[in-house]
């Protein structure tokens, strides 16, 4: 693949593995599109068949975390991926894929989680408070372990915290406080079970962002013939989908 924010190969990042991957997959077919892997079963390359524009569309299958990377230093034209992993990786996303379709599928949210013992911590207008305490006590900055650094500091400098540090998680985020690694998290949860395994509870004012999956396409091929179109059965199909959903719980 080349290189170049300005002219981005008409590259499609999908997925490699995992619910995410499975949805995308269904989706694309509902949209009248096959993905279909190329060279050997479990490799990385792919096509994208169906489209009128463009009859074969180059696929490249990455993690989640690669697809929105890809997108921001245009090694792809399009992708597939959270919108966590989007607002994480790009401080200005609108200037790199201003068109972005929400999926309906991969729900989550990425929200800032304190142990339960915390008894007198029920919102972020506590933690100054409590993180105060913490440097008098300890002599050290309250610790937040995270993968999401940039959308943690932008939150808590909104909500006013700013006695604290970010340290970089590396495994299982919510592990962290009872290792003694942290004393408190921001990660990504969807039932919140696993959280409450691990002791922790998310503030009532805690949630920075309700993320799902989204297809996004950089702006410097956004216009081609072969994006428009895969942007508008996407759209449709997503709608149609949503729409269908709808009537069946009403």
């Amino acid at each position: 693949m080349t290189n170049s924010a300005n002219n981005p190969p008409l590259v499609l990042g999908v997925p490699s593995k995992g619910r995410l991957m499975d949805k995308a997959v269904a989706l694309l077919a509902e949209a009248g599109l096959e993905l279909v892997r190329t060279g050997h079963a479990r490799g990385y390359r792919g096509e994208l068949r169906g489209l009128k524009a463009a009859p074969v569309l180059e696929v490249a299958y990455l993690s989640a975390s690669e697809i929105a990377r890809h997108l921001r230093e245009g090694r792809i034209a399009a992708g597939v991926t959270g919108e966590d992993l989007l607002l994480e990786t790009m401080p200005d996303v609108d200037a790199v894929a201003a068109r972005r379709i929400a999926l309906g599928f991969g729900h989550a949210d990425v929200v800032v989680a304190v142990p339960q013992c915390w008894l007198d911590c029920a919102r972020m207008a506590d933690l100054e408070e409590i993180a105060a305490e913490h440097h008098a006590r300890h002599g050290r900055l309250m610790r937040v372990a995270t993968k999401y650094l940039r959308l943690t500091r932008t939150f808590f400098a909104e909500h006013g915290v700013t006695a604290y540090r970010t340290t970089r998680s590396a495994g299982a985020t919510e592990g962290a406080p009872a290792a003694g690694l942290a004393e408190l998290i921001v990660d990504i949860t969807s039932s919140g079970e696993t959280l409450r395994a691990n002791h922790l509870k998310v503030l009532d004012d805690g949630t920075i962002l309700r993320s799902q999956a989204m297809l996004a396409l950089h702006n410097a091929t956004a216009e081609t013939d072969a994006m428009q179109e895969l942007a508008e059965r996407v759209q449709s199909t997503t709608t149609i989908v949503q729409q269908q959903a709808a009537q069946e719980g009403s």
